[in-house]
């Protein structure tokens, strides 16, 4: 072997350690653990519509929009805090406010609006796709549904090196899609069920790479 050979051989190796270094990606599709979607209790949240219902005392009761500072307001109690406070945990207090003004109060809080909720269990793409989305999740979505809600990826984007975000444990973990083979072979290895709160980014292609 010649000593241009040698050198040749050198800088590819190190070019190659380059372009892994910078890329900061994983490096293979590996499956994204899925974490067990249960049923939680659902927990009031800003922006929701709680309505609140006294038996036998209607001018105590009200619709109203949890505040952005977690509060509503109530006759005889002023303000209250809901945020973060389960349904039938908020009557319970507002029950046990109300015992000092009125006799054996009995309440009933209903959440009518859950808007808190439908922030929160959001997907988002963004990136080198038609139009960046940050889309409600329904049971059974994959990235391909996303993808092709976000009008599919740009001319620009390089589709093979896509990456999905997940939250595990209170972190994100990155995890490698590739787009192209989805998109273009069919190949669905990549094309992961989604969860609440995934955020899928599409970069754009960059010339050192060879990607023109």
């Amino acid at each position: 072997m010649t000593t241009i050979t040698y050198v040749r051989t050198g800088l590819i190796a190190i070019l190659s350690v380059f372009i892994a270094a910078c890329s900061g990606l994983p490096s293979s599709a590996e499956m994204p653990p899925a974490s067990e979607l249960q049923a939680e209790p659902y927990m009031i949240g800003v922006g929701d519509t709680v309505s609140i219902h006294v038996w036998r005392n209607p001018e105590l009761g009200q619709s109203i929009v949890v505040r952005p500072d977690g509060f509503i307001s109530m006759p005889l109690m002023g303000d209250v805090k809901a945020e973060g406070k389960k349904p039938e945990q908020l009557a319970e207090e507002i029950s046990a406010t109300l015992g000092e003004f009125i006799r054996t109060p009995e309440v009933t809080v209903m959440v009518t609006n859950p808007l808190s909720k439908e922030f929160r269990n959001r997907v988002r793409i963004t990136g080198q796709v038609g139009s960046p989305q940050s889309v409600a999740f329904q049971p059974g979505m994959t990235v391909l549904d996303v993808v092709l809600m976000a009008g599919g990826v740009t001319d620009f984007a390089a589709d093979s090196r896509a990456v999905l975000h997940r939250q595990i444990d209170g972190e994100y973990q990155s995890f490698a899609l590739d787009l192209e083979a989805i998109l273009t072979d069919g190949d669905m290895r990549t094309n992961h069920a989604l969860q609440p709160g995934d955020v899928i980014s599409v970069p754009r292609k960059q010339l050192f790479r060879g990607e023109l």
